[in-house]
């Protein structure tokens, strides 16, 4: 009979019969009683009270009676912890029993006993299974470390289990070194900072050696343990992506999507002209198309994971189109994910296949799925023109089915086309202007009534068909009021004699009969415009737009690179970083990936993808408004003082944002203030008139490192204005770390002591990153030099002018104010260099408004010259090339909040003067980029 019928009693006032069964001399009724109780515990009795009983049953060499006392065990210990001290001994015993079964079942155990008063009491035992001489029990013990530094890990620490557990690494047996990885790791999560897994080559030959022999679950640690590696150059990363390949037939699919993950960080360092880069690429496909074939959970997890992939890699599956066409059984939420990447991979060579596909599913009986559909044919016209004809064709056939929720979406798609191709396909507006009546939904009716204003002058009715929507204005969504009211005011414009009722009509209905603040200032500005300027309104509301990109919806390139680190988690499948969903800081680490090795930085070609940032940088917003003053006075400087306040230089910013958006918002953590706006569109297709559309024929100009440019100190605080205390300093940056050199003099005739520093709030956040040092006493006439870093996280308000930096020095006489300019150089950071298509796509989509020229006079160094110096303060050249024998280098920065700075230096050989371009979505910081180039050009 099986062990069911422990479950089936359903007895009243059974604890006393089991207490008796439990205190039986005869073995089996004991073994039955332990059972029963464990069945109750199971089905959620209260057993606790058996607790004395339970354990004295631990005394026994029967394998399976212990499992179940232990069983029991972990579940109360937490409820009587007073109690399961009688255990301990058991525990001790049962650590040197001759069986390694029961060895490691003790050890195990005491893992699971999350009470504070026994650990200390399982250090021996522990100590001794991490030394076992049977691997069984050293993996088991392994693990009972991370458990145990989870309850208390100074113990841990005090202990040297740390030590013992990187030894570990070092085992013959693969179990064992596959445990010790996966404790480390755990327990490195919790401590980022405490670079437990310091892995170097050897220990990495360690893990792929033993990568062969483990468990599935055992190549996953190792595997993810690998992919947090940074390989010293582009030979060793080739060497390890080698070993790694073979996992990629592995059976289970987290261990092939874990394989994944560390070849497409390596990748990353390698040419794109190696023969074994084509190879991989090559051995990518086919695991992940064997993915596709699982059941559709599964499924919809590759796929999310594929999307990640193809924006960073597309050259992997461009021939692998057919496997994502959907089949009729696929569940709704595998069909949605198919289509976009179906659009992802879409290029002229399958285009027609691909628009065959897309029509078909157009008619399929699945609403949702028919509407993303639908929309995929607006987007692979916007993404492919060559088929552009061919997709308004189609989307004009779908029309003629008279479907509602067919024609509602291709009028919002063809909209989109419009924006994209103007002047192109407007023949096709009188069709949809027949199906203005059966629009019922918000986004539809605005893109319809965006339609009829934008080509106004074509439509002889446009007045009739924008005076339809008006009539139920107030019942329309906010969408729609805000469309018609720019659609009528733009119709006013371009027929000014037939339209004035119709424009007062609306603007009446927006700014006095609407509670829609936006709706109301919207149409308050338009009253002022029309009513003071017309021309001016004409150029405001008839601009011409920018045309659209083809990719809106890729993900910020910093943020793609993040998410590869993550393949195979939550992260790959939410598309967040990890920061994004899960709470609290425990576990949560910024990872990108490795920077391209100077060998492959040579031989880069066009495709190459955004080598990306760091994500653990999170740009600062830049607030508008606050005091200015800080509260200079009340963090711990000492009393309050009588002497005057700092001037108040800091101009209200108004409606400017110096993070602009597009490339400078970072995405994730929203902790710091408002959300990041959306990223820019890599749009390359469009013709250019910066000349800049051969970039991509260059050899990269990088020069060789320098050193950064440190300025001479300067004197900030006069010791006549702080009571015989002389400060003079300047600003370097090293390695990433921004620090302030300061010099104090004392020439007063008292010993001073008890420093401190504060600085206001500032434009980018700088913050002393410690305290101010002073270790002796400052005596008269003595100096002191003084290195104090700097962090970015401090509080963030807009100065005047921007590198404006207000401080105050305290010590026992006083409390002393001034304000110095930094050079803007020390914010540049290490990962500022910007992938070539990426700079394109950026330059383009930065409105020419924002460029800005200057002379840099009396200067007469080479391009190589210029490069190199530029390079070694983190000014990186992207691409250079002559133009009528003028030298031009397209370089990148990228300041620590998150700002991309783009720059074009022109370069005239036997000239002592260079031109320089600056393009940045925030323009307020050009003027201080320029001062840096200034300076570092001319020392």
């Amino acid at each position: 009979m099986t062990d069911s019928k422990y479950f089936t009693t359903t007895k009243k006032g059974e604890i006393f019969e089991l207490k008796a069964e439990l205190n039986s001399d005869k073995k089996e009724k004991k073994k039955e009683a332990v059972k029963k109780v464990i069945a109750s515990m199971t089905v959620g009795k209260d057993v606790s009270a058996l607790f004395p009983d339970v354990v004295n049953c631990m005394q026994t060499d029967n394998l399976e009676l212990k499992k179940l006392v232990y069983l029991y065990l972990m579940n109360y210990a937490k409820s009587q912890p007073d109690m399961a001290i009688m255990a301990v001994n058991t525990f001790v015993k049962d650590c040197e029993d001759p069986n390694p079964l029961i060895r490691a079942l003790a050890v195990r155990t005491m893992g699971c006993i999350r009470v504070d008063k026994i650990t200390e009491y399982l250090c021996e035992p522990l100590r001794k299974c991490l030394k076992d001489e049977d691997p069984y029990v050293r993996k088991t013990a392994a693990v009972c470390v991370a458990k145990l530094h989870d309850i208390n890990a100074q113990l841990v620490e005090d202990q040297g289990f740390l030590d013992t557990l990187k030894d570990l690494i070092s085992d013959s047996n693969p179990m064992v070194v596959a445990n010790a990885v996966a404790a480390l790791s755990e327990i490195a999560e919790s401590h980022p900072s405490s670079n437990l897994l310091d892995l170097n080559p050897q220990s990495i030959n360690k893990l792929l050696t033993a990568l062969n022999e483990c468990t599935e679950w055992g190549q996953i640690f190792i595997l993810d343990c690998l992919a947090n590696y940074t390989p010293k150059d582009d030979r060793e990363a080739q060497s390890i992506c080698e070993r790694v390949t073979p996992r990629l037939s592995h059976a289970n699919s987290a261990v092939v999507l874990s394989a994944v993950k560390v070849l497409m960080k390596f990748m990353e360092m390698l040419s794109k002209d190696l023969d074994y880069y084509g190879t991989l690429l090559k051995k990518l496909a086919p695991p992940l198309v064997t993915l596709l074939s699982a059941e559709p959970e599964l499924q919809y997890v590759a796929l999310r994971n594929i999307n990640l992939i193809v924006q960073k890699r597309p050259e992997i599956l461009k021939h692998e189109m057919k496997v994502f066409f959907v089949k009729y059984n696929d569940p709704i939420y595998v069909k949605l994910e198919k289509l976009d990447i179906m659009i992802r991979l879409a290029s002229q060579a399958n285009i027609a296949q691909v628009l065959a596909e897309l029509k078909e599913y157009a008619t399929e009986v699945d609403v949702d799925f028919v509407r993303k559909a639908v929309r995929a044919i607006g987007r692979c016209a916007i993404k492919v023109e060559q088929s552009a004809e061919r997709c308004v064709s189609t989307l004009l056939d779908l029309i003629q089915t008279k479907v509602n929720y067919v024609v509602q979406e291709a009028i919002v798609v063809i909209k989109d086309i419009f924006r994209k191709y103007p002047n192109k396909y407007e023949s096709v507006i009188a069709t949809l202007c027949e199906n203005l009546d059966s629009l019922d939904e918000p986004e539809a009716r605005a893109a319809m009534i965006w339609i009829v204003g934008e080509y106004a002058e074509r439509i002889d009715n446009a007045d009739e068909l924008l005076e339809s929507f008006l009539e139920g204005f107030h019942d329309e969504s906010t969408q729609v009021q805000l469309q018609l009211l720019t659609a009528i005011v733009k119709l006013f414009l371009k027929k000014p004699t037939e339209t004035q009722e119709l424009v007062q009509q609306v603007l009446s209905l927006a700014t006095q009969d609407s509670d829609n603040p936006d709706l109301r200032d919207r149409g308050y500005i338009y009253w002022r415009l029309l009513s003071t300027d017309p021309v001016a309104a004409k150029e405001v509301v008839l601009a011409e737009k920018p045309l659209i990109s083809e990719e809106t919806d890729l993900i910020e390139p910093t943020l793609l690179d993040e998410l590869i680190c993550y393949i195979g988690t939550l992260a790959s499948v939410y598309h967040k970083p990890p920061s994004a969903f899960v709470e609290g800081g425990r576990g949560v680490v910024h990872k990108s990936l490795p920077p391209r090795t100077a060998s492959s930085e040579s031989t880069e070609s066009p495709e190459t993808a955004p080598t990306g940032a760091p994500a653990g940088e999170q740009p600062d917003v830049i607030p508008t408004q606050g005091d200015l003053l800080g509260d200079l006075l009340n963090l711990d400087l000492g009393p309050p003082v009588s002497g005057p306040p700092l001037a108040a230089s800091s101009v209200q910013m108004g409606a400017v944002d110096l993070l602009g958006g597009g490339l400078d918002s970072l995405i994730g953590d929203t902790s710091f203030g408002p959300p990041p706006a959306a990223a820019v569109p890599a749009r390359l297709g469009a013709p250019t008139s910066s000349g800049l559309s051969d970039l991509f024929d260059l050899t990269s100009g990088v020069g060789t490192l320098s050193g950064f440019y440190v300025a001479p100190k300067a004197v900030w605080l006069p010791a006549m204005k702080a009571k015989g205390l002389e400060i003079s300093g300047t600003f370097t940056r090293q390695v990433g770390s921004i620090s302030m050199d300061l010099q104090l003099t004392n020439k007063a005739l008292q010993v001073m002591t008890d420093f401190a520093i504060q600085f206001n709030r500032n434009s980018f956040g700088l913050a002393p990153a410690a305290p101010l040092q002073v270790h002796a006493p400052l005596s008269p006439n003595q100096t002191v030099e003084i290195s104090l870093p700097l962090n970015t996280v401090g509080s963030v308000m807009k100065m005047e002018p921007l590198n404006n930096l207000q401080v105050a020095v305290k010590n026992n006489i006083d409390v002393f104010y001034f304000s110095t300019l930094y050079p803007l150089h020390i914010l540049f950071v290490e990962d500022g260099k910007m992938d070539r298509q990426m700079f394109l796509a950026t330059w383009k989509d930065i409105p020419n408004e924002n460029e800005t020229q200057f002379q840099i006079r009396d200067c007469p160094l080479n391009a190589e010259a210029a490069s190199s110096r530029l390079q070694s303060s983190n000014i990186f050249t992207v691409a250079k090339r002559n133009v009528e024998g003028q030298d031009m280098l397209y370089q990148s920065l990228k300041l620590t909040n998150g700002i991309w700075v783009l720059a074009e230096l022109r370069v005239q050989p036997g000239s002592p003067s260079l031109t320089l371009s600056l393009k940045c979505r925030a323009p307020e910081v050009s003027q201080h980029v320029y001062q840096a180039y200034e300076t570092i050009l001319k020392n």
